[in-house]
């Protein structure tokens, strides 16, 4: 007999896993920059990982990529 892989979906674990992928995105724009030898304040961590908008998170990861201070991510 074979089962299939049950997932279980609710408006509470969604937000679990969108808060979950929204961690692991804030703390590859972290990862990114300390790989890249810039400097992370304790206020642009701060910031980073209190984003829980994937969207921005995802234009931040971009910035980490090409910039070249911290501040960079944050320009509008």
């Amino acid at each position: 007999m074979q089962y299939e892989p049950f997932s279980y979906s609710s408006p509470w674990t969604d937000s679990l896993r969108a808060e979950g992928a929204a961690q692991a995105a804030a703390e590859a724009v972290i990862k990114v920059l300390r790989a890249r030898d810039i400097l992370v304040t304790q206020p642009a961590r701060e910031r980073i990982l209190a984003c829980e908008d994937g969207d921005q998170l995802d234009r931040w990861l971009e910035r980490a990529a090409n910039a070249t201070h911290v501040d960079e991510l944050f320009a509008d």
